[in-house]
């Protein structure tokens, strides 16, 4: 996990590479289709096709990834153990977001600094907001926003996911579900999240399972991420792990999702950075709650900031599941 993790901070989400993200994209949309044709306008079969959708597309990402954990571990294809173990710790990194997201940030910041309008378009790629007629403060407030939201779907949840898989073989149960199981399934619930989880025409309902399920499995890793940002984020910061966990879960509060508030809330109060304010969704302005109120607005070196603790972050949660895993091998 420690070499996946190092291997998507050097390479990241190569374009010419096809990633099992893309592969879930393409499943779900074929899936979609299907279930539109099947269930029409009916929002009791919208519900009950979303959730076979979910079950189909979680079921077969996890099933993937155990398998290709079993190649790795000798018991399918003995002779071939060492390719397995390869593609094991390829698989493993396409897992994770860190590269990926720090390179579209920063490429927002990089175009800021010559015109908006280059700006504006990078940061459409990684936000949901209209971004046409943003000013230079907004695009930062954005780009701060969409680094503290994504860099807990995209990196600590599968990283939290992994390490539970890893802490099951760890205690010797290496036929269940491992951490590319666990990882894989947990993105194939965040990539129907993505895709589906939109409360906008039939959407209402063949998404609902899969939003759901990406809420819970998203909802501890969050926490913790709030719970442990102080200790990467200085030591006067360090002495606040619990106060911060509560001013992000108070702030985040009022955000309608159960997440998205409080990972920028969290990151909000650990870089003092203020976040939320009025955003265009299409046609439609939509107020969000205000985030470490009395910080400073969004700058680039706040931006900078965020990307820093999610790289101390990662270091650090990586480094505690090492100390972990060695308890739990000395404790056999």
């Amino acid at each position: 996990m420690i070499a996946a993790a190092g291997l998507d901070r050097l390479v990241g989400d190569p374009r010419w590479c096809l990633h099992p993200v893309v592969v879930m994209g393409w499943c779900i949309s074929r899936l979609r289709r299907l279930a539109e044709h099947w269930a029409g306008d009916r929002p009791l079969a919208l519900r009950l096709a979303g959730g076979v959708i979910t079950l189909l597309l979680v079921g077969s990402s996890g099933g993937a990834g155990w398998l290709l954990e079993q190649w790795a571990l000798g018991r399918a294809l003995p002779d071939a153990q060492p390719a397995g173990l390869l593609l094991l710790w390829i698989a493993l990194a396409s897992a994770l977001a860190g590269r990926s997201l720090e390179q579209a940030v920063r490429g927002v910041l990089d175009a800021i600094d010559a015109d908006l309008q280059p700006a504006r378009c990078a940061l459409s790629w990684i936000v949901g907001r209209n971004t046409s007629e943003l000013s230079a403060p907004e695009i930062l407030r954005a780009a701060a926003e969409t680094a503290s939201e994504n860099a807990v779907d995209g990196l600590f949840a599968p990283l939290f996911w992994m390490l539970v898989g890893a802490a099951l073989w760890s205690i010797g149960l290496t036929a269940g579900p491992g951490p590319l199981c666990l990882a894989w399934g947990f993105k194939a619930a965040s990539t129907l999240d993505s895709m589906l989880g939109y409360r906008v025409g039939r959407l209402n309902w063949l998404g609902t399972a899969g939003a759901r399920l990406d809420d819970l499995l998203v909802w501890l890793p969050c926490r913790l991420v709030a719970l442990s940002l102080p200790l990467v984020a200085g030591t006067s910061a360090a002495t606040r792990c619990i106060p911060l966990l509560q001013a992000a879960l108070q702030d985040g509060a009022s955000d309608p999702s159960p997440n998205a508030g409080v990972s920028q809330a969290a990151y909000a109060h650990a870089a003092g950075v203020q976040l939320g304010g009025l955003n265009r969704y299409g046609d439609t302005l939509k107020p969000k709650p205000l985030l470490a109120q009395s910080c400073p607005p969004a700058s680039r070196s706040s931006v900078q900031r965020i990307l820093q603790l999610s790289l101390r972050l990662e270091a650090l949660w990586l480094a505690t599941g090492l100390a972990l895993g060695a308890g739990l091998n000395a404790a056999q």
